[in-house]
């Protein structure tokens, strides 16, 4: 089959690959869509550690089963599908208090294994989700995504009238305004500085949007109850560690490259009790994720804008770098109709 492969830090390759064998417990899907995600810059950059190289990129695909491995039960070929790409030990301390997105040997389908930027993918059946009828095939990549929103929910367990500030109007910032929405936000605010992308957040029902976080503190002198950084920006990150409200909660929620750091207020922290929290990949979330977009609480259509075959893959990471458009994805087999 033909696949992206990232051999090493900044070589990457479009090339043919041995095609994928389902052993027990496994099966393998014919690749519909793989989103792009700023994780694959960096795997690419060398910016995040747990990548293992050689590997596939791809964890956010769907597509439909064309081969079933032994003891495969509740799926057959031509099921529509999509897959949690976490893959835990189940052994270790984390995973044994059921924090498996902490696990101590982590792995993940396109950054530790060989992902779904290919023609097909192996999965375990463990991690299959049957799609609903309401959720075409070429979406379905979009559940990867928010159900690592789910789980930073999860995390701040937000109160009905908080008022949220998100850092970064991209595909993680447009799908956490849409899910703060739903949560019963008092009201959204975006900040970015490409305005183009801040006249979607504002089509997308964010109440307010702004290059700067100062031209939005006229409405919220005090701060915000949640403010979220998803732009992995150090910039961003310092200047929104600054905005909480007393007792308020900042979350990291965008993937920042792992050998950069950023400065803040301990005096502040401690004085005006800040919450700061992370938010790491996808715990007990995909299912609701699957849900989610079921009901239709994600404009599926606005957020995806480019589709790229797989000999494309490094014009779509510059495509990617270069901010333009929301959810890029490859399309492994041809496009789609």
């Amino acid at each position: 089959m033909r696949a992206v492969v990232i051999e090493e830090p900044n070589k990457l390759n479009v090339t043919t690959v041995a095609d994928p064998t389902p052993g027990p417990g496994e099966v393998v899907v014919k690749v519909t869509a793989a989103g792009l995600c700023g994780t694959d810059v960096h795997m690419l950059a060398g910016e995040f550690g747990p990548t293992r190289y050689p590997v596939i990129p791809g964890h956010e695909f769907s597509g439909e089963i064309v081969a079933v491995g032994a003891g495969v039960t509740g799926y057959a070929e031509g099921d529509a599908v999509a897959a949690d790409p976490a893959i835990y030990c189940g052994a270790c301390h984390f995973c044994a208090i059921g924090r498996g997105n902490l696990c101590e040997q982590w792995g993940t389908i396109g950054i530790t294994v060989d992902g779904a930027c290919a023609e097909y993918v192996k999965v375990p059946v463990r991690n299959l989700y049957r799609l609903p009828e309401t959720v075409r095939l070429e979406h379905a990549p979009l559940i990867e995504p928010l159900s690592t929103i789910v789980r930073g929910f999860d995390i701040v367990d937000p109160q009905l009238g908080d008022n949220f500030l998100i850092y970064g109007a991209g595909t993680m910032g447009l799908l956490y305004l849409q899910v703060a929405q739903r949560a019963g936000a008092a009201s959204v605010s975006v900040v970015d500085i490409n305005e183009d992308r801040l006249a979607v957040a504002r089509k997308l029902g964010a109440d307010a949007v702004a290059t700067s976080a100062d031209e939005l503190t006229a409405d919220h002198p005090r701060g915000w109850q949640v403010v979220t950084d998803c732009t992995g920006n150090i910039r961003a990150i310092e200047d929104g560690l600054t905005r909480p409200i007393r007792g308020g909660t900042f979350q990291q929620f965008g993937c920042a490259p792992d050998q950069e750091k950023a400065q803040f207020s301990p005096f502040r922290i401690y004085n005006d009790e800040i919450r700061i929290v992370g938010s790491m990949a996808i715990l007990h979330s995909y299912g609701r994720a699957v849900e989610l977009l079921g009901k239709g609480v994600i404009d599926s259509e606005t957020m995806i804008t480019h589709r790229f075959g797989l000999d494309q893959y490094a014009e779509a990471l510059e495509t990617f770098k270069k901010g333009t458009g929301r959810k890029l994805q490859i399309v492994p087999n041809g496009p789609l109709a």
